[in-house]
């Protein structure tokens, strides 16, 4: 999809299938690495040799056409995107003022593609998901845009649970047995539980993690928007002549003054009746918390995930992160994360996690905005 704003003329490619990639969180659980001024999904937190937004894009290029991908982000990050996936232009940057969860942005999204080519499907995808079998997973995707065409269903990608993690949204499946790759309608969706609950969905086979990614026309979802988010639907209806056109910035100001912040899940899918789930395993996770960065990376004799050339002793179950070339020396110490991100060092036990908000907090009532 190629936008040219002069004129508002819009070429589409015959491609019908979009990707919209939403690249527009803080990543604040992943500090002192993820910083305000360059979150998580513009970094190489999984030392690949590529970014989270980057790896995104390339997972999608079996499926999708450079010319038909829109990464909606906040206006801040948007030469950032840019930097890293030169191959777009900068029409094909969506630039939010402010975060609205992902429903405003999904929005935004597909009356933007709508403008440019009406009987389009899209894909909704976060920025920061681990993938391992990607060939796996592009044939699911497939799957999943076949059975939406030419339908008014809308569809959801579902993992099969490896554990009670509580981490994850959780969808109740209609049909049990519909794993890897079986298709079945929706029953419920639930947001994170706590982990007897999660316990219990697992035990009950009934359930999978809610990935977070989304496929479904765009007629569809627009009259989904209308149905169970009046309001928004409302907001981003009424400039529908403008997307493209230079107005659409200032008009996006505007809508996102008024749109209240809900998420898809729960402002639209939790509702509906035409939803649908397929059953992935292709080696999935989502990325967000040091955590799942322990959970998912290589580890030494003693559970550690460092370095090669750190030198631990006496220490088990930590996880290390320092700047390339820089030599770490860790004594006795069992289950904590040592991250130094140049300007911040940051030593602290992975079951206190949950403690890095109240870090960032205490850090901006000091004063010290910079280092957030």
């Amino acid at each position: 999809m190629n936008f040219f704003c002069k004129n508002r003329i819009f070429v589409a490619m015959k491609n019908k299938t979009y990707c919209v990639i939403m690249a527009g969180g803080i990543g604040s659980r992943f500090w002192p690495i993820s910083r305000a001024s360059r979150p998580k999904q513009f970094l190489d937190i999984l030392d690949t040799g590529k970014t989270f937004l980057r790896a995104t894009y390339e997972r999608f290029l079996p499926i999708v056409p450079t010319e038909n991908f829109l990464v909606v982000t906040n206006a801040v990050y948007r030469d950032l995107v840019l930097e890293q996936i030169p191959e777009l232009l900068p029409e094909q940057v969506l630039c939010e003022p402010v975060g609205r969860n992902t429903a405003p942005c999904a929005a935004y999204a597909a009356y933007r593609i709508n403008a440019a080519d009406a009987g389009a499907k899209m894909i909704v995808t976060p920025a920061d998901h681990l993938i391992l079998d990607e060939e796996d997973f592009c044939g699911i995707i497939t799957k999943g845009l076949d059975y939406i065409a030419d339908s008014d269903k809308m569809m959801t990608i579902g993992i099969k649970p490896s554990s009670p993690n509580t981490g994850y949204g959780y969808i109740q499946l209609e049909d049990d047995n519909v794993c890897p790759g079986g298709i079945t309608r929706v029953k419920t969706f639930t947001e994170k539980p706590d982990l007897a609950l999660a316990e219990a969905f697992v035990a009950s086979g009934e359930f999978l993690w809610n990935s977070g990614i989304f496929i479904w026309s765009v007629e569809t979802f627009m009259r989904a928007l209308a149905e169970h988010l009046p309001e928004m639907y409302g907001l981003f209806n009424a400039v529908t002549p403008y997307y493209g056109s230079p107005q659409e910035s200032e008009l996006i100001r505007q809508i996102y003054s008024e749109c209240r912040s809900v998420s898809v899940d729960i402002g639209i899918m939790e509702k509906a009746r035409n939803v649908y789930v397929c059953c992935g395993d292709f080696g999935w996770s989502d990325i967000g918390t040091w955590g799942s960065l322990y959970d998912h990376s290589p580890k030494d004799a003693a559970g550690n995930v460092a370095p090669p050339d750190a030198l631990l002793s006496n220490t088990e179950g930590c996880i290390v992160k320092v700047p390339q070339g820089r030599t770490v020396v860790v004594e006795g110490l069992n289950d904590y994360m040592v991250v130094d991100s140049g300007d911040v060092l940051m030593i602290c036990p992975r079951s206190r996690e949950q403690d890095i908000k109240r870090f960032v907090e205490e850090l901006k009532y000091r004063g010290q905005e910079a280092v957030v």
